[in-house]
C-alpha cells in the first residue's frame, strides 16, 4: 500500500457501507442491468451502479466510471459467446465484492485488522479493487475508495426503495438514468434523485504510429495467395515490475496461416500509458511483421471491429483484402495449442 492509499478512516467508513449493503442484500430483487447512477460530490464525476449476484454466484456492486464505463457495461452485456472474455476487464470501474477469506490477500486482511473488524463465514469478506482498461485488478486508492463509499451508501438508498416500487429506474428516454446528486447543506451532504441522459463517449482518437521506411520496403515485396489470420487478445498472465506496483496485462498481437495453421509470429504490447496507446501501435507491430514474413498476403482475417478498423488503413495502403469475421480456425487451435503449453 501506497502513499495514495485511503486513510483507516476512510477504510472504516467504506467497510461500513460494505458492511450494511450485504445486510440489505439487493441481489435477492434486483439485477445487474438495473443501472443507476451516483455523482462525486468531490469532482461531479459519474458513476454507474450495478447490482450482481442473484444467481447466487458472486455477490458484488459494481460502479462503472463515465458514460465510457456506462457504455462499456452495456457492450459486454450485449456481448456475443464469440466475443472475447477479458472485455470486462477494459471496462472502467471500481467494485465491492464479498468473498470467501481465501479470496483475500494479506494486504486486505491487515486493514481489517487495523480497523478493528471482523468478519466470519462464506461470502462475507469485504474486497475492493479497482479496474483499469488492461490492468490486473487492485486495491482502490483513497479517492475511489470515497467514491466507492458514496456508492454504496446510495446504493442502499436505492435498492430500498426499488423494492418497494420497481418503477424507479425506468425514467422515460433509453439514455436517461436516475443518479442520486448531493448538495452540501451546512457541514451536511444532502441527496436528492435526478434523472440524467448520459450521452455515448466520443469516438477515440487514437494516434497511430508507422516506420514509413518499412511500409515503402512492404510495397515492394511480392503478393502471393496466402490468408493470414490475426487476433489481437488479452495474454492471461499480469506482469508486476514492483512489489507495490498496479500489476498489467500484456496484449499479443498473434499472425497465423490460414492453411497450414502455423504461427508465423506473436508479439507482446503493453497497455502503458495507456490502452489507447497501445492501440495505436497495432498498424506498426503488424507492418513489422509482415516485414519478417518478406511477402505481402492477398487476405488478413481479423476477429474484433477495434482491429479492422486500426487495420483498414493498412489494407488500402498494401492492397490486400481485410476481412472482420469470427471463423478463424487455425488461429483459435493455435491459441488454444499455446495456452494449454502454458498451462
Amino acid at each position: 500500500m501506497d502513499k495514495d492509499s485511503p486513510t483507516l478512516e476512510e477504510w472504516r467508513r467504506l467497510y461500513q457501507a460494505a458492511v450494511h449493503i450485504k445486510e440489505i442484500a439487493p441481489w435477492n430483487w434486483m439485477t445487474e442491468d438495473e443501472i443507476f447512477g451516483v455523482q462525486n460530490p468531490e469532482t461531479d464525476e459519474l458513476g454507474f451502479i450495478s447490482v450482481m449476484g442473484m444467481r447466487g454466484e458472486h455477490y458484488s456492486i459494481a460502479v462503472y466510471l463515465g458514460a465510457k464505463g456506462l457504455y462499456g457495461f452495456w457492450e459486454v452485456e450485449n456481448a456475443g459467446p464469440d466475443d472475447p472474455a477479458e472485455q470486462i476487464l477494459e471496462v472502467p470501474q471500481l467494485q465491492a465484492s464479498f468473498e470467501d477469506r481465501n479470496v483475500l490477500r494479506k494486504e486486505d486482511r491487515d486493514i481489517i485488522k487495523q480497523a478493528g473488524l471482523k468478519f466470519r463465514g462464506k461470502n462475507a469478506w469485504p474486497l475492493f479493487r479497482s479496474y483499469r482498461p488492461g490492468f490486473f485488478p487492485w486495491f482502490v486508492e483513497a479517492n475511489e475508495a470515497r467514491l466507492l463509499t458514496y456508492a454504496l451508501e446510495q446504493a442502499a438508498d436505492v435498492t430500498s426503495r426499488v423494492k418497494e416500487h420497481d418503477s424507479l429506474l425506468h425514467p422515460a428516454g433509453n439514455a436517461n438514468y436516475l443518479v442520486r446528486v448531493a448538495h452540501q447543506q451546512d457541514d451536511t451532504l444532502v441527496w436528492e434523485d435526478r434523472i440524467m441522459s448520459v450521452l455515448p463517449p466520443e469516438p477515440l482518437a487514437i494516434s497511430m504510429a508507422m516506420d514509413l521506411d518499412a511500409l515503402e520496403h512492404l510495397k515492394s515485396l511480392p503478393q502471393n495467395n496466402a490468408t493470414l489470420e490475426i487476433d489481437f487478445f488479452m495474454f492471461p498472465a499480469p506482469i508486476q515490475e514492483g512489489k507495490d506496483a498496479r500489476p498489467v496485462f500484456p496484449y499479443a498481437l498473434m499472425c497465423v496461416d490460414a492453411e497450414s495453421g502455423t504461427i508465423l509470429d506473436i508479439e507482446l504490447l503493453m497497455p502503458d500509458p495507456s490502452i489507447e496507446a497501445m492501440w495505436g501501435q497495432i498498424p506498426l507491430t503488424m507492418v513489422n511483421q509482415l516485414v519478417k514474413l518478406e511477402y505481402l498476403p492477398s487476405r488478413v482475417k481479423v476477429r474484433t471491429n477495434l482491429l479492422y478498423q486500426l487495420l483498414t488503413p493498412l489494407a488500402q495502403e498494401l492492397r490486400f483484402r481485410l476481412k472482420q469475421t469470427h471463423r478463424m480456425r487455425s488461429l483459435n487451435k493455435a491459441k488454444n495449442v499455446m495456452f494449454a503449453r502454458l498451462g
